[in-house]
């Protein structure tokens, strides 16, 4: 068994082809397939099933792949620490949505410096289902999340905070008065929500549909100021973290009755091994949150 075997294993199972593996790895299709041949000889193993031309792990596939995944992740940590720094300084490779990068992580991230100079984030811009789905795909070592999703359980995660959404709205708009609103008050009501890989969309869809009301979506938007710029005019709501409202003097935050609250916290792969510098940060977060809660 090599490293470059495993290598190859490795991404035709996530390729789910060969060809799409080659491609990837700048080698031959024979190249491939004779990796995990010799892999399936030595170990005794049958590792795929090949259906519709497309290749699927087999139960025993799937726990060599959990393995060799660990292995591969260890071998890099391993180069990363004992190579030259500045040629691999060690990389977290993170996933933040707008809205929670806003309030969550600016002031987070120079303390992290400061203590970890090191260490280099590599900052991406999904929504919460997006960066979930590339965390699990292994495009990404960590997700700041919210972690109202079905299937959080299925990662390893962490939880820094709770939230509560606010509707929010300018002086201006009609029901800038209210002491708290019901979601049935937004029936017909214009406004913005999130893109569709949010959480927060979902959630707020979900109970829209559940209590047979429709409100009056305008725009989905992943730019806070972008929606901040509609809201100020007085003829929208918007949904943001109570948090936030610090931050936006101008806004006014209702409270929905019944409230909603949401955590939010880091995942990362279940069962893989993360890095001794991923392993840092997850670390950090979870200390920096405890010494300052959200307001």
């Amino acid at each position: 068994m090599t490293l470059n075997q495993l290598r190859y294993f490795c991404t035709a199972a996530r390729c789910h082809s060969i060809t799409q593996a080659a491609k990837a790895l700048f080698v031959t299709q024979p190249t491939i397939s004779i990796a995990i041949r010799d892999l399936e000889k030595e170990f005794a193993l049958s590792l795929f099933t090949y259906t519709k031309n497309r290749l699927e792990l087999t139960k025993e596939g799937e726990e060599f792949y959990r393995k060799a995944s660990y292995i591969l992740q260890y071998a890099e940590d391993m180069q990363s620490q004992f190579s030259d720094e500045t040629r691999f300084r060690p990389t977290v490779r993170l996933g933040i949505p707008p809205m929670l990068g806003s309030v969550f992580f600016p002031e987070l991230m120079d303390r992290f410096h400061e203590e970890y100079p090191e260490i280099y984030l590599e900052l991406s811009e999904y929504g919460s289902v997006r960066a979930c789905n590339l965390v699990q795909d292994e495009q990404l070592d960590v997700g700041l999340v919210n972690m109202e999703m079905y299937d959080i359980d299925k990662f390893s995660y962490q939880v820094l905070a709770d939230e509560r959404l606010m509707f929010c709205v300018s002086e201006d708009h009609a029901l800038a008065g209210e002491k708290e609103i019901t979601m049935q008050q937004l029936d017909g009501q214009p406004l913005i929500l999130f893109n569709h890989d949010s959480v927060q969309n979902r959630l707020l869809t979900q109970q829209f549909h559940s209590l047979g009301i429709s409100p009056r979506i305008i725009m989905h938007c992943s730019q806070i100021m972008t929606t901040l710029k509609f809201v100020r005019q007085g003829k929208c709501g918007c949904f943001f973290f109570s948090s936030m409202l610090s931050m936006l003097p101008e806004l006014i935050g209702i409270p929905v009755v019944p409230s909603i609250d949401m955590r939010i916290g880091l995942v990362w792969k279940k069962g893989k091994y993360i890095s001794s510098h991923t392993e840092s940060f997850i670390r950090f977060c979870r200390k920096y949150y405890n010494e300052n809660p959200l307001a």
